[in-house]
């Protein structure tokens, strides 16, 4: 048969590149022993923060949790626009969005309801960490991307929208500090992946299960938030959320240490101009 030059000869068949990823496993007790990525239950993921990494914006922050990634913008404090919001209280705004290649399955570039309730849930995180009444008639804006979706994003969200509010001399109480947890009947898994989560969220309705993101302020010990989904037992979510919080204090110096490195080469930067 005559063959036309002037495209591409394509293969006859092919596979979808979703067959090449690994499912969720269908039982979470199967993780107790031992996790998918080799971790035990009450292990958590390597953590990377860099500040300063978006120039053009106020304060900035990106954040790696193994495959889990994602990157702030902070602009402000800036004069509100509109009239009707003038108050003498500042404002602050979060913007949470998923990039259209985080996950497996490719997401719409018009926001969705999901990162709508995560917009949600990661202001009411930071609102009562940041001096709102040190910026009357002003407004904070904050912008987080999830480059890479694979677990925690809420929390990973949260700990990089406040470490970018700090290098943007934001004043703020506290640091921000969340991590998550899945549990399942006794069983609880500090700090889960996207299959992970999966796995758990799949097994509600059939016993104690769900998700728990906790965001806590250490330096003046106060939970700002606390948010879950599924159903969970009240001594199984009151035993989680301790064990939430001992995650939270163990990440507070890998912020502090981040944003002190950020501001020393801030200085060197200065100083060399």
């Amino acid at each position: 048969m005559p063959t036309d030059t002037r495209r591409i000869q394509g293969p006859e068949t092919s596979n979808s590149p979703y067959d090449f990823c690994p499912t969720a496993t269908s039982d979470p007790a199967l993780l107790e022993k031992q996790r998918l990525d080799g971790r035990d239950s009450a292990q958590m993921r390597p953590l990377f923060l860099r500040a300063g990494v978006i120039s053009q914006a106020r304060g900035s922050a990106y954040i790696e949790m193994n495959q889990t990634k994602a990157i702030c913008a902070v602009y402000g404090p800036r004069e509100v626009q509109r009239r009707e919001d003038f108050s003498l209280k500042g404002q602050l705004t979060c913007q949470f969005r998923f990039a259209t290649f985080a996950s497996q399955h490719r997401r719409q570039h018009q926001q969705g309801n999901q990162e709508k309730d995560l917009s949600v849930q990661m202001l009411e995180a930071l609102e009562p960490a940041v001096c709102l009444h040190k910026y009357p008639k002003s407004q904070i804006n904050v912008y987080v991307t999830v480059l890479q979706h694979d677990g925690s994003v809420l929390s990973a969200g949260i700990l990089c929208a406040s470490l970018a509010l700090a290098s943007a001399g934001v004043e703020m109480y506290d640091l921000v500090i969340a991590s998550s947890a899945a549990m399942y009947n006794d069983l609880t898994i500090s700090d889960p992946t996207v299959q992970e989560e999966q796995a758990v969220l799949s097994r509600v309705g059939k016993g104690s299960s769900g998700m728990l993101t906790v965001a806590f302020m250490p330096s003046i010990n106060q939970v700002s938030a606390i948010t879950s989904d599924g159903g969970i037992q009240f001594d199984t979510l009151n035993k989680t959320v301790r064990t939430v919080i001992d995650n939270c204090q163990k990440l507070y110096p890998v912020l502090q240490q981040t944003l002190v490195k950020h501001i020393e080469e801030k200085k060197k930067g200065i100083s060399s101009k």
